[in-house]
């Protein structure tokens, strides 16, 4: 395959709500460029970006996958994202990649609430974006333009604007005429995607005429040369327009709207041929800031090592950071050849053929095959055997690749996603995307001891994959849980165990980790004695117990005086209390945030040991408790949401239900156009809010959680707990 130079490159993101059409597009731009021997289609699999057996069978993407077109002397590298809310992690993590990002709409639909989602993540990106009307083959497609751009122009601004305009007849969508070149291209339904140049239709003459002159207006506007220009001539050449568009999309201050149809393979060359000329390469790109790590002396006078080394990647280590002590700048890393070669992990997927793939882009100098480089972010060094471009989950194999390129290669030792990789002496940090907090999390049981086996590796290799995954144990109650995006995201994770690993595993809400504590102060004593020959079992106590502040713990004081308990068995009450606390007795959860004094007793001296003081604790604790008031504690959750400003009352009005108190409203966190909501929340409310939240603000809200306090439970709710947690032990003794 042919090596590219950076300005003969074209990274775009194809990004957009879900059924927008993405995928198919894609496959019709891989036909157009005769790359593929016939157009591709999701339904049956065969679409290049598509081939995920999970993503097949439910016909939505849901990852990141990456193909390329050579058209013309150039290679147009095309990142396939999910447009599914619960999957959109995944489209923001594809804006670090490339330079542009390909808006598409479903023009039956029009604006759709992801489409904003993704606007604003290539905005954070400050990434020029091309806007394509897609589906313009549908029946309803044609009546549907005018107000899908016009709704478009109102969310995105004035500078959003058509540089085609579609040609309709009575076989429906024919083509598109250029407003740049003043030229019409007809095609064939379902043919090849190659048009035929021809006269523009009489009846549009005036009407694209009239689009010309606003294009012209808009791409001089803010430009003195080419105003003159224009008011000298009335226009402006089509060389010089040319420029000014590149250089006006470059510059974010026009968003070009196309007309295409993936279905049908119209307009696909003509989209080709547009990226060509107006998207920016990777050498038009400016330099990019990066964190440099410099190996400087601690104040002991001892070096100090760069960076940080991990272990085993996890879906919470996103990327290295540098140690404590290190002095860290920011550099300027030109997409330059002549640099040192840099390259930055964006995803990684785990084939059961080939093993780990790692996908990357090289920012800077040229990566050849069997390269050595250093893995800043893990302190290791990796060979890059068999260098590759993938084409969907195809590998093609290169000599080498250039700055700006997006590559692929197989079975890197300890190399993750959002790693660092380069020269050693080098040494470069690529700032990593954010990933979201999970919004749901559910209980996961391997059905066999085969299952419970195998799970954990096979859940690793799936958090490799997708960093929103998330897999721990719950200490308190015992359970493995996994979280994630939503609960069909969590459902897709569950069915790749099944399908790629042979994992059978069982899915169930997880339990709260309540907690106990006492309302007042109690008093009691606690005797073990047991006779059974020879020596027996002697233990008495007399503990005090008494509420301390909500998150205090356990406080434990030893006020024996005299001898009352020997010294060396105060230590096993201790022990006989804590026990007993961690049983609870309203419903079996922990005992917290109380002091226990232990303040006299009494022993024998052949029957008394560690033992016997211990069960005499748990005694005296068992009846202080009675005595006490005890009561059930709930985790609270500190919750922000992120909603348009219209969802504000839904939203406050579900987490009034929901036991929530609001803290606050602003706009001074949240992305543009969309309001920050503060509250805390108790967490046994807030175990589905993902699919709530998406459901009041039509997938545009998101939401952040962490554990914030515990709280008494209302009285109503705490009896049915413990009238739950006590009816399984009933079940038994009757049994």
């Amino acid at each position: 395959m042919k090596s590219y130079l950076g300005n003969e490159i074209r990274n775009v993101a194809v990004v957009g709500h879900a059924h927008s059409g993405k995928t198919t597009l894609i496959s019709a731009l891989l036909h157009a460029a005769h790359m593929t021997p016939r157009l591709g289609h999701v339904e049956d699999g065969s679409a290049v970006t598509a081939y995920d057996e999970e993503e097949v069978a439910r016909r939505t993407t849901m990852q990141t996958a990456v193909a390329f077109a050579e058209w013309n002397g150039i290679k147009v590298n095309l990142v396939d994202t999910p447009g599914f809310h619960m999957f959109l992690h995944e489209a923001r993590a594809a804006m670090i990649p490339v330079e542009s990002a390909l808006v598409v709409i479903n023009t039956p639909c029009g604006l759709e609430p992801m489409t904003e989602r993704v606007w604003q993540y290539a905005e954070e990106f400050n990434l020029p974006r091309v806007v394509v009307l897609n589906q313009m083959d549908h029946p309803r497609a044609a009546e549907n333009v005018h107000s899908t751009i016009n709704a478009l122009r109102e969310h995105f601004g004035r500078h959003l604007i058509p540089v085609q305009l579609p040609m309709v007849g009575a076989s429906g969508f024919e083509g598109v005429v250029d407003l740049v070149t003043m030229q019409a291209f007809f095609y064939t339904p379902n043919g090849d995607g190659a048009g035929r140049i021809g006269d523009i239709p009489e009846s549009m003459r005036e009407t694209v005429k009239a689009a010309h002159e606003v294009l012209v207006e808009l791409v001089a506007e803010g430009k003195d040369d080419l105003m003159e220009e224009f008011f000298a001539q009335g226009t402006i050449p089509e060389q010089h327009l040319i420029t000014a568009l590149h250089e006006a999309i470059r510059e974010d201050r026009i968003f070009p709207v196309l007309f295409a149809s993936g279905g049908a393979c119209i307009a696909t060359d003509h989209l080709l041929d547009f990226l060509k000329v107006y998207a920016p390469s990777p050498a038009e790109r400016a330099p990019i800031a990066a964190r440099a790590a410099h190996q400087v002396p601690s104040i002991h006078g001892a070096a100090m090592t760069n960076g940080t080394s991990h272990g085993h990647a996890s879906a919470d280590v996103l990327s290295a950071t540098p140690s404590p002590g290190l002095v860290q700048e920011f550099v300027m890393r030109k997409v330059d050849d002549g640099e040192p070669p840099s390259l930055f992990v964006f995803k990684t997927m785990t084939d059961p053929f080939a093993g780990r793939i790692s996908f990357f882009k090289v920012f800077s100098g040229v990566v050849k095959n069997d390269a050595m480089l250093a893995n800043y972010s893990r302190h290791s060094v990796e060979k890059l055997s068999h260098l590759c471009v993938m084409q969907g989950h195809t590998a093609v194999p290169v000599a080498d690749l250039h700055a700006g390129d997006l590559g692929a290669v197989a079975k890197l030792k300890e190399t993750y996603t959002c790693d660092s990789l380069g020269d050693k002496g080098h040494d470069i940090f690529f700032e990593p995307v954010t990933v979201p907090e999970a919004a749901m999390t559910w209980a996961i049981e391997p059905r066999t001891r085969a299952d419970e086996d195998k799970l954990a590796g096979a859940l690793h290799k799936l958090m490799e994959e997708d960093l929103l995954v998330r897999f721990f144990r719950d200490p308190q109650t015992k359970e493995f849980l996994i979280a994630g995006a939503g609960q069909p995201h969590i459902e897709a994770v569950v069915s790749k165990l099944r399908r790629r690993y042979h994992t059978e595993v069982t899915l169930k809400a997880p339990k709260v980790p309540y907690r106990e504590t006492i309302r007042s102060r109690a008093e009691a004593q606690g005797k073990h004695k047991k006779q059974t020959g020879g020596h027996g079992q002697y233990g008495d106590c007399k503990i005090r117990i008494e509420p301390l502040p909500r998150g205090s713990g356990f406080e434990f004081i030893n006020d024996i005086f005299g001898g009352a308990i020997p010294r060396q068995y105060v230590p096993a009450v201790e022990k006989g209390i804590q026990e007993a606390a961690a049983r609870g007795c309203l419903a079996g959860h922990p005992v917290t945030d109380f002091r226990a004094t232990v303040y006299d007793g009494s022993f024998h001296e052949v029957d008394s040991n560690e033992l016997s003081f211990k069960m005499a604790g748990r005694l005296a604790f068992r009846k202080c408790m009675e005595q006490a008031r005890p009561a059930l504690l709930e985790p609270v959750m500190r919750v922000e949401i992120d909603a348009p400003e219209e969802f504000a009352g839904a939203l406050m009005g579900d987490l009034n239900q929901r036991r929530g108190r609001v803290q606050g409203m602003d706009s001074s966190g949240a992305r543009n156009g969309t309001t920050r909501l503060h509250a805390e929340v108790p967490m046994a409310e807030m175990l589905s809010y993902g699919q709530t939240l998406t459901a009041l603000t039509q997938g545009r809200g998101s939401f952040h959680m962490e554990m914030d306090h515990y709280d008494l439970v209302p009285q109503p709710i705490a009896d049915k707990l413990i009238a739950s947690a006590k009816r399984p032990a009933a079940d038994e003794d009757e049994s």
